[in-house]
């Protein structure tokens, strides 16, 4: 073999497998996070991802991330996210669906079934484990939000 294609061997593609997932990451109250993709287990320079687990009818506590943006695809269940200085702003996601959070975002994930686990995928924009767990007053009813932008129109405009 050439040293190139050594080189290609052992520093290209990685895959993790399932029951490789490294649980010794930063926590939040409420949830259940695990490492795949690491600068320590695969060699990623940029980005961090992982799974995350939240129990039936729990949520987290508010937190942030400090300056790296998160990804969150939804697996399975039905996660309801709170957002917000006092977690006033609030919106509800599928199997299938997005859910994106901006740097240094005060937010709050919500497992809304009472029987069934939420479970997501989660991509951060850096491998600083940044978790800041915040106590904050929390809103008692929060604004649903309906994203627009110029490419997706609010349906209900016309009404």
């Amino acid at each position: 073999m050439s040293e190139s294609q050594d080189r290609w061997k052992f520093d290209g593609v990685r895959v993790v497998r399932h029951d490789e997932l490294d649980t010794n990451t930063p926590q939040t109250p409420g949830m259940n996070r695990a490492a795949a993709i690491t600068h320590a287990r695969c060699g990623a320079e940029k980005l961090w991802a992982g799974t995350v687990v939240i129990h039936p009818d729990a949520k987290t506590g508010a937190h942030h991330h400090g300056p790296v943006e998160s990804i969150i695809y939804v697996i399975s269940g039905r996660a309801r996210m709170r957002w917000g200085e006092r977690l006033e702003f609030v919106a509800e996601a599928g199997p299938g669906d997005f859910i994106h959070v901006p740097p240094f975002v005060p937010h709050q994930e919500i497992n809304a079934s009472e029987d069934e686990p939420l479970s997501c995928v989660l991509c951060r924009s850096g491998q600083d484990p940044v978790v800041v767990n915040l106590d904050i007053p929390v809103a008692e009813t929060p604004e649903t939000v309906h994203w627009v932008d110029d490419i997706h129109p609010d349906p209900r405009a016309g009404e």
